[in-house]
């Protein structure tokens, strides 16, 4: 059985279970993004996995693990989007019923992706409890097996294997930058990173108004009470419990930017690398930019964590 707390071997293990499934994705190069960064950039685009995010990857994995008689019965979570999108497309491909609890208020471009994969949408209040307490009925009602967005391990492990493909076509790094929400991309990444290179730099980058991981680290103890204010709608979700965990096991270090930074950074990628991306996205950029003290002279892995933009939502 997989432990709460999943290891490399857990991530090698996912690694092979999605192979047949999800993207092998790119790793891109930029000159003039180099040039902007004082350092040597490496972006693992995630954009372009299956439903456009790094998401697939753990939905994949955790689906797949079922033992038949459980995966016939379903799965259900809560998801703002790009989770509920790629647990849909996972169930679909594998055949059994995905149930995607969704608060009001969410990207409707990742809800119609949702839908399109065909789970059942279950509507709920845009809180947390609403979300929590909403799938526990759909659970209780269906039977289906809960698979949570970042603490789930099997999903934990399996957005580890982004990290994985990274390393193996970069070749050695000295740090690593993902954006930070509920901590599953940053918990897995790093269980991944430090399998491999145990001295490779960590960092997470999270939005200045949903600094809730951030605070959680400087504090010592998880931080809930925080209303999230940010573009990046991807991340305004809390830290799990179980992924905190993992952040101070691994001395990960989480960095603010400001919404104005990340949409910088976004237009930068747009340009350059010529990849859409989302904000959520271009917090790992915005982060690498603002804290030249961290990067500077070094190789760099930055993961570009998806692409599903709501164009008619952003500001410019």
């Amino acid at each position: 059985m997989t432990p709460a707390l999943p290891s490399l071997s857990d991530v090698l293990a996912a690694a092979a279970r999605i192979a047949p499934y999800a993207h092998r994705t790119p790793v891109l190069r930029s000159r003039s993004l180099d040039e902007l960064a004082g350092a040597t950039l490496h972006f693992k685009c995630e954009n372009l996995q299956r439903v456009g995010a790094f998401k697939f990857r753990g939905a994949c994995n955790a689906v797949f693990a079922l033992d038949a008689a459980t995966a016939a019965r379903g799965v259900v979570t809560h998801s703002s989007g790009n989770h509920g999108a790629a647990l849909a497309l996972a169930a679909k491909v594998r055949g059994i019923p995905a149930h995607v609890v969704v608060p009001e208020g969410a990207v409707a471009s990742k809800l119609a992706a949702i839908e399109a994969y065909g789970a059942v949408i279950h509507r709920c209040a845009p809180t947390i409890a609403a979300r929590e307490a909403t799938a526990a009925r759909v659970q209780a009602d269906t039977g289906a097996t809960l698979v949570h967005p970042y603490t789930d391990p099997f999903v934990i492990a399996g957005q580890g294997t982004a990290t994985l493909e990274l390393l193996a076509e970069a070749g050695p790094l000295e740090a690593l930058v993902t954006p930070v929400g509920g901590g599953g991309l940053i918990s897995g990444s790093a269980i991944a990173a430090h399998g491999l290179r145990p001295g490779l730099a960590v960092f997470g980058a999270e939005p200045e108004g949903a600094a809730d991981a951030f605070e959680s680290l400087r504090r010592g103890q998880r931080v809930t009470d925080i209303v999230p204010d940010t573009i990046c709608d991807g991340l305004r979700g809390t830290v799990g419990e179980e992924n905190l965990a993992i952040l101070r096991a691994e001395a990960v270090r989480v960095l603010l930017v400001s919404d104005a930074e990340t949409l910088a950074a976004m237009r930068l990628v747009w340009s350059r690398l010529k990849q859409v991306i989302e904000p959520s996205c271009a917090t790992a950029l915005a982060a690498v930019l603002r804290y030249p003290e961290h990067f500077a002279g070094k190789r760099v892995g930055l993961i570009l964590s998806g692409g599903n933009v709501d164009l008619d939502a952003l500001p410019w």
